[in-house]
């Protein structure tokens, strides 16, 4: 009997299924919706099935048995993807999808570097970058929707295998003209009584409030921002002092005004940048070449973006 799918049509099928949109789904693909729209409806005639209940106002809804598809069509995908691996392995090649998770607090500063110059070294492969903040990268690599991610060791859950890459101790932002400006170093004591322009963001502000838990006392926060570009923007500007684990390379905000980055003494563990995968996750040879892609930049000093 012939195959009355093709794995276009599954991928598609997977898309609109985590999407709940066609719309959605197509422009996540980069295809017409019209394209994504005709491929579930040849999936659809070819099994004599309904996969999704069409609703204006709530998009497109798996039905009961377009659930049980959904599921197996994924260990489908994967079944291919392992052949796929095997002929990389066979023929000594890096090739096929790459699906990288990039916490939304660093990805302008290093993926785009680390991107290019692995795309540069494989070029058979398709690789597509995802932004999300913390919580979000752990539900992708669960999910399989991520292949892989780079990010930060906060709150990582016993289902995720973490390689760190650096060691990122917390700096102070502060404008030129701050009172704390002309220290070289700081505590969390010296900033209680300042105001604080927070990065409001899933286990990151977790963090950045535990680096005052100490003291028994929370620190002024006078703004709050879930973009770190908006943070480095109102600390530049005055708004108060800003925490970064991130020591850029840049000292300017996006609007062209210097800040200073001053050494926070904490007895709170730094952060660990690395990379972060599902335990369960098969590792293929195109995934275990951008982990080494990593780590050399890593162990040369090398990552974009950061200084020392």
């Amino acid at each position: 009997m012939p195959l009355r799918f093709t794995l276009r049509q599954l991928e598609y099928f997977i898309a609109v299924g985590e999407a709940g949109s066609i719309a959605l789904a197509a422009d996540k693909v980069n295809v017409t919706a019209p394209s994504m729209s005709s491929a579930i409806a040849q999936l659809e005639a070819g099994f004599g099935v309904q996969l999704f209940t069409r609703r204006h106002a709530q998009g497109s809804v798996l039905t009961p048995t377009g659930e049980h598809f959904f599921q197996q069509a994924r260990l489908v995908l994967e079944a291919a993807g392992k052949l796929n691996d095997m002929a990389n392995i066979y023929t000594g090649s890096v090739r096929g999808s790459l699906r990288v998770g990039c916490l939304k607090t660093f990805v302008q500063l290093m993926v785009p570097q680390l991107r290019r110059s692995f795309e540069d070294k494989y070029e058979s492969v398709d690789f597509s970058q995802v932004e999300l903040d913390q919580a979000q990268i752990f539900d992708a690599l669960g999910a399989a929707r991520i292949d892989v991610a780079l990010t930060y060791d906060l709150a990582l859950p016993s289902d995720i295998d973490f390689q760190p890459l650096r060691t990122l101790p917390p700096y102070v932002m502060v404008d030129l003209e701050h009172p704390l400006a002309t220290r070289s170093e700081l505590t969390a004591e010296d900033l209680v009584e300042h105001e604080m322009v927070l990065l409001d963001m899933p286990h990151s502000s977790d963090y950045f409030l535990s680096l005052f838990r100490a003291l028994g006392r929370r620190p002024r926060i006078a703004e709050r921002t879930a973009d770190i570009a908006i943070q480095r923007s109102l600390v530049a500007n005055g708004f108060g002092f800003g925490i970064s684990n991130m020591r850029t390379a840049t000292e300017y905000s996006m609007d062209g005004k210097p800040l200073k980055f001053i050494p926070l003494n904490t007895p709170v563990p730094p952060l660990q940048l690395g990379i972060a995968m599902s335990r369960a996750a098969h590792v293929s040879r195109t995934i275990q070449a951008f982990i080494d892609h990593c780590h050399e930049a890593g162990d040369a000093n090398k990552l974009p973006g950061v200084t020392t």
